[in-house]
């Protein structure tokens, strides 16, 4: 059972992080292992396995970037650890962003990624997992990518 079974919400790239919080205490309202004490050790096992998914599924769900990288995983098309090789123009813009690091780069790298973001915003926002096409989501993995790719940057500007 993946996340949104679990949730049993639609799969999304744009999950409606609203009414997760309801879900969620639903969720462990019935499978919290404090309610097994009383059964048996394989039922206080699977309360322990599911309260278990139910936290990394909430914690994945209401974070973007996370539920981007969960649906391409479930799709086949990341792998953990993958080593991605990201376009040779990009990395040579951003490469020139990165020389020229200052208190004003957070601005100009929050730019650079709305204007990587805009490329798949259509994708994200109207994704249907009925009809989405494995190009598509080849383009959010590279913007996933490019993601994390700027992300380490304003990292160690906040250091």
């Amino acid at each position: 059972m993946n996340y949104f079974e679990l949730f049993e919400i639609p799969v999304s790239l744009n999950v409606n992080t609203g009414s997760l919080p309801k879900k969620y205490f639903e969720l462990q309202k019935k499978y919290h292992p404090d309610f097994y004490i009383q059964s048996d050790e394989a039922a206080q096992d699977e309360a322990l396995e599911k309260s278990s998914a139910i936290n990394k599924a909430l914690k994945v769900l209401q974070n973007k970037e996370s539920t981007i990288k969960y649906v391409l995983q479930l799709k086949g098309l990341l792998e953990e650890e993958e080593k991605y090789q990201l376009p040779p123009d990009f990395l040579m813009e951003v490469m020139e962003l990165n020389e020229n690091l200052s208190a004003d780069s957070t601005i100009i790298l929050d730019a650079f990624e709305s204007n990587i973001y805009s490329e798949v915003e259509p994708i994200i926002k109207n994704y249907d997992d009925a009809t989405i096409t494995t190009a598509a989501l080849l383009k959010v993995k590279e913007y996933y990518f490019k993601k994390k790719y700027l992300q380490r940057i304003l990292d160690r500007i906040d250091d």
